[in-house]
């Protein structure tokens, strides 16, 4: 569905978007815009949902042969999982677009080149960053963890490296997961919080580690530690940013705040860095499950395809995407300093 739906849609109008313009005047232009938004967060739905039954699997029964099968496509589709990952995932999107706007806006304002468009892009990026950065915390953010609590203990204990079971366990904002000696070096911590967060009650007792056999611990518990850490932090660095430069603007000074304009241009890859943290935290915190309660991540290999052949198609694939990322860079790069307007000089 999504790549017969979605990915046709969204790439068909993306096409008739970029190349059209002229031929389409300017309200089919922008219907072309609409049908290319409405493409890509359908596909990112399916996506989502297809995920979300692997964390919290629904609408399932077991064969006669022993095989799992969707036995309700619209238990998969309104899978609470589903909703929530969905609107954290594509807030986190819209943050990411919102920085990078504020960000190219912030190049031409520093630069003194194409100012009113710039004025134009840091505006709505500051505006839809605060937005969407407040959404990624409250409730989207609260609301997947809330999940995670309830369906996934283990998941929440390892992306916090609570080691022992506790009433009014802290969260930890700054240290290091050692997971030979089960504790936390340097740790730095706010008392009861994780409990409040996860249970709305202070002295609320939170499962750690201790409480599960180890077979059933994520597989790299410092890995989803810092990934979530660094996903967590980099949150709340947006909210930050974006809150100080929004009030800057209400008060007419932030097109003239050099230093906030510095601010949004290098934040530029954050956002990058906080999705891909986001995706890491959520597929290692399912380990050691392919789909979680059901199937082994190491029964979930294919029997047939030799390790060498996988490995093959593995570097095939990130020399690919290596070489497509560095056109992507440069292209995106020499667009920018083309900048918004015609070449005649006047504005589309």
């Amino acid at each position: 569905m999504e790549a017969m739906f979605a990915f046709f849609l969204e790439s068909a109008f993306l096409g008739l978007f970029l190349y059209g313009e002229k031929r389409l005047g300017p309200r089919g232009h922008w219907w072309s815009a609409v049908l290319v938004f409405v493409g890509s967060w359908l596909s990112g739905f399916f996506i989502i949902a297809t995920d979300a039954w692997m964390q919290h699997p629904v609408g399932y029964a077991r064969a006669a042969d022993g095989s799992v099968q969707l036995a309700s496509f619209w238990a998969l589709v309104l899978n609470p999982w589903a909703w929530w990952q969905y609107a954290h995932n594509m807030s986190g999107a819209v943050i990411t677009g919102a920085f990078v706007m504020a960000s190219v806006g912030a190049f031409y304002l520093l630069g003194g080149k194409f100012v009113e468009y710039g004025r134009i892009f840091v505006r709505v990026g500051v505006v839809a960053g605060l937005m969407f950065s407040v959404l990624q915390l409250f409730p989207t953010g609260d609301g997947q963890g809330r999940l995670i609590a309830e369906n996934q203990p283990v998941t929440l204990a390892a992306m916090e490296a609570l080691f022992e079971s506790q009433p009014g366990a802290p969260l930890v904002l700054v240290g290091q997961p050692n997971v030979g000696e089960r504790k936390i070096d340097n740790p730095l911590v706010v008392p009861n919080a994780l409990s409040f967060l996860t249970y709305r009650a202070w002295k609320a007792q939170v499962q750690g580690l201790n409480a599960f056999p180890e077979d059933q611990w994520p597989s790299n518990i410092a890995l989803l530690y810092f990934s979530y850490h660094i996903m967590v932090g980099l949150g709340t660095l947006f909210i930050a940013i974006s809150v100080v430069a929004v009030l800057l603007l209400w008060r007419g000074k932030l097109f003239s705040s050099h230093w906030m304009l510095w601010i949004l241009l290098l934040a530029l890859p954050f956002p990058y860095i906080a999705n891909t943290s986001g995706w890491i935290t959520a597929e290692i915190g399912r380990q050691p499950w392919l789909v979680y309660s059901l199937m082994r991540t190491v029964d979930g290999y294919s029997k047939t395809v030799s390790a060498g052949n996988g490995m093959f198609t593995l570097l095939g694939f990130m020399g690919m995407y290596m070489v497509l990322g560095i056109l992507f860079l440069f292209l995106v790069q020499r667009e920018i300093e083309h900048g918004p307007e015609a070449e005649t000089g006047s504005a589309h």
